[in-house]
């Protein structure tokens, strides 16, 4: 088996040559590319999703029993009323 020490090391030499080589250049260059392309873009973290999420949930909760609550008191005021006749 490797010892880890000497693979600790290769994986810091090929860090730093990473590091000093234009592919350290081109992930730089890459990252700022898309970070400018995305900030055009109409985008929510999935953070503000998920709140979004939850507020649209109580919403739809609230809806459905106002919904109740209005069919309970129609019914009630259509018993209430008296025949025209």
């Amino acid at each position: 088996m490797a010892n880890p020490k000497i693979l600790d090391e290769i994986g810091s030499k090929v860090s730093e040559l990473l590091a000093n080589s234009p592919a350290k250049d081109l992930e730089k260059n890459a990252r700022a590319l898309l970070a400018s392309g995305f900030s055009k873009l109409d985008l929510v973290t999935r953070e503000e999703f998920e709140v979004q999420r939850e507020v649209l949930t109580r919403t739809r909760e609230q809806l459905a029993e106002l919904e109740h609550r209005v069919a309970r008191l129609e019914a009630e005021l259509a018993g209430r009323a008296p025949a025209n006749d």
